[in-house]
């Protein structure tokens, strides 16, 4: 293998730290397979002792550049080639700075990745972590889709294409920058029946997210993106969910079921419909926030019995005007209450709210963001409101 500026800095095994030489070969594989992997190959020089360990290393962690995308290619295929690991617990290619400027390439990148996988599933790949840029962004290979063995995966910018899903024994997954639709989501999740945890980011496409399984417990939602600018909710039913986290903006979320919660975050935000171009906006208002209003309400009713519960900004200031109309809001059950705020006279209307709603709280804590100037006024405020 290539191995370049390499010879150069060669040391000899007595000039080795006589320390790590001295230690059992499972032990130098093992720490070698915490290394990214160019690196463990390069330690091959520093003695013919050790020239055979990093044959033996049973994760691998390749990131691939642009200005040296032809030799990190070869690394990899030869690393593979020499590998003598019957067992992989973890396999990891980053090929994020890779721009793939000459089209011609690309059939060689198709070619990496199906052969990458096609290694890692044969010895039976526990983990895996396949992040592609955004404009070569690729499909996940057809063995990987079956891979009985995996236990976690994290995928970014990498589709499914129709592909049949079977991941028995998969218990983690993390899905960034793709686009499923409602059935795909179900297929995806009919294929993981063993899956505890579930997260995706920067996703789009579906509009219903319904989970029956009694397995998974953990849900992550980060940065929907709404398509065409339309106003499509984002339904939830996950009635065996214990562990709920939304976060990102311009989310019109709808909790359907959610009656396990026992800890939910709740951070992300919808705008007005005076941000939405149209020709009817004014006479829209009223009954759009009206519809707001409503659908805050109802999800803080559906998560009425979390013990652990932080809001956002935008939920504490809805919670104001609810609190002006003299609309009620559910009783809370929670204990512990977190509140991500910036630091307004108006939000703290929002914070009284909901420490009226919120009579079991034992622990509340604020993370503001705010001025000297302004700091005294906010803090008697919050007083003043929290027990009148």
């Amino acid at each position: 293998m290539e191995m370049t500026n390499l010879k150069k800095q060669k040391v000899t095994e007595e000039e080795a730290p006589q320390g790590i030489s001295k230690l059992p070969d499972l032990l130098l594989v093992q720490i070698l397979s915490l290394l990214p992997t160019k690196d463990a190959f390069r330690t091959c020089l520093i003695s013919p002792t050790w020239r055979r360990l990093p044959t033996l290393i049973d994760s691998f962690n390749f990131t691939c550049s642009t200005d040296r995308e032809r030799e990190d290619f070869s690394f990899i295929q030869n690393a593979l080639a020499h590998s003598f690991s019957s067992k992989i617990i973890k396999f990891k290619l980053d090929l994020t700075d890779l721009s793939l400027s000459d089209c011609s390439f690309r059939p060689e990148y198709e070619i990496l990745i199906s052969g990458c996988f096609s290694f890692a599933v044969e010895r039976e790949v526990e983990n895996v972590v396949l992040w592609s840029q955004y404009s070569n962004g690729c499909t996940l290979p057809e063995s990987l889709c079956t891979c009985s063995s995996l236990i976690t995966l994290d995928v970014k910018h990498c589709g499914f294409n129709n592909a049949v899903i079977t991941w028995n024994s998969l218990k983690s997954i993390k899905l960034g920058h793709l686009m499923l639709t409602d059935d795909e989501m179900v297929k995806l999740l009919s294929g993981c029946p063993a899956l505890e945890t579930m997260e995706l980011y920067s996703y789009t496409g579906f509009h219903r997210l319904e989970i029956n399984s009694l397995k998974l417990k953990t849900l992550k939602l980060k940065d929907y993106v709404r398509m065409g600018g339309n106003g499509d909710d984002l339904e939830i039913l996950a009635p065996y969910i214990q562990h709920l986290e939304i976060s990102g903006e311009d989310l019109k979320c709808r909790l359907i079921d959610v009656s396990s919660v026992v800890n939910a975050k709740l951070i992300y935000s919808f705008p007005c419909i005076k941000g939405i171009p149209s020709t009817y906006v004014e006479d829209c208002c009223r009954d759009y926030h009206q519809v707001v209003y409503t659908l805050v309400q109802d999800n803080f009713q559906k998560l009425c019995y979390a013990t652990d519960l932080t809001i956002g900004t935008w939920f504490t200031q809805v919670m104001c005007t609810l609190q002006f109309k003299g609309s009620p809001i559910s009783e809370l059950n929670c204990k512990y209450l977190t509140l991500m705020l910036h630091m307004t006279t108006f939000n703290m209307y929002g914070v009284a709210g909901l420490l009226r709603a919120s009579p079991h709280v034992e622990t509340i804590s604020i993370e503001l963001e705010y001025t000297l100037v302004n700091f005294l006024e906010l803090i008697s405020s919050f007083y003043v409101f929290s027990f009148r």
